[in-house]
């Protein structure tokens, strides 16, 4: 088990990491940094398969993605709210490893689990919580740590708009085959028509948040206030990969 991780992805449910954002942990992965995993709940009960089949299929998926840690908090499934109990589980799971970045799920999704919202309450407030003082009793005896950063994976099926002060999209194009292995291995959650289906979506999906970066694949990720730049010429000009135009130049 590593001292620290540089980033942490947490959400409410085993294979929603996967499905919303396994793209971009590969990359992290594969750019060197150290990632890590904290499911909030094992996922049980569901219609379909068990609590151990379930930690099955999460530990295949973080191996296949490769991250440093991988973990599941003993909170519940369907009954997933925000409040101190959850809050100080996560956020003593991010004063363990001191990460600069949490990722969370964002936005309410009223034709599906409502702890996808509860998720990202919890982990908005874990994040502050992990900076307190004189409170360490409450997070296992665990030291105060300041996260830097709050990344959003805003979810393609919530009920309202996304509107934020800043977005940046990953390039995914080399990993997008571990993140569709990764997500495979729920053989439990998704049968072949229902898997075939959703895999259909997300490389749409990725293909078009990619495309509007130049990218073939990528995932949009969302921070809850403006990008600070301190040199924004570097930073424009450094990039490999220059945003398509919508009108290419004629050639003749």
């Amino acid at each position: 088990m590593p001292d620290r991780l540089d980033v942490i992805f947490s959400m409410p449910h085993p294979d929603d990491l996967e499905i919303t954002c396994g793209g971009a942990i590969a990359k992290l992965v594969k750019l060197g940094h150290k990632v890590g995993i904290v499911e909030m709940t094992n996922g049980e009960p569901t219609p379909r398969g068990s609590i151990e089949t379930r930690m099955v299929e999460m530990r295949a998926a973080a191996d296949i993605l490769g991250v440093a840690h991988f973990e599941v908090l003993n909170l519940t499934n369907r009954e997933l709210m925000d409040g101190p109990p959850a809050r100080y589980a996560v956020a003593t799971v991010i004063r363990r490893f001191k990460p600069r970045i949490v990722v969370g799920m964002w936005g309410r999704t009223p034709d599906a689990s409502p702890d996808h919202y509860q998720g990202q309450l919890i982990l908005e407030a874990a994040r502050f919580y992990s900076q307190l003082t004189k409170w360490d009793d409450r997070f296992a005896g665990t030291e105060p740590h300041r996260v830097d950063w709050l990344w959003y994976r805003p979810s393609v099926i919530a009920a309202e708009a996304s509107h934020f002060p800043a977005t940046f999209v990953i390039d995914t194009s080399d990993v997008i085959e571990q993140k569709i292995a990764a997500i495979s291995v729920y053989k439990s959650q998704f049968d072949g028509e229902r898997l075939a289906r959703l895999l259909h979506r997300i490389r749409a999906l990725d293909a078009t948040e990619g495309g509007r970066c130049g990218f073939e694949y990528g995932e949009l990720f969302a921070v809850p206030h403006p990008m600070p730049l301190p040199d924004p010429v570097t930073h424009f000009t450094a990039q490999r990969t220059r945003v398509p135009s919508n009108y290419p130049p004629r050639t003749g």
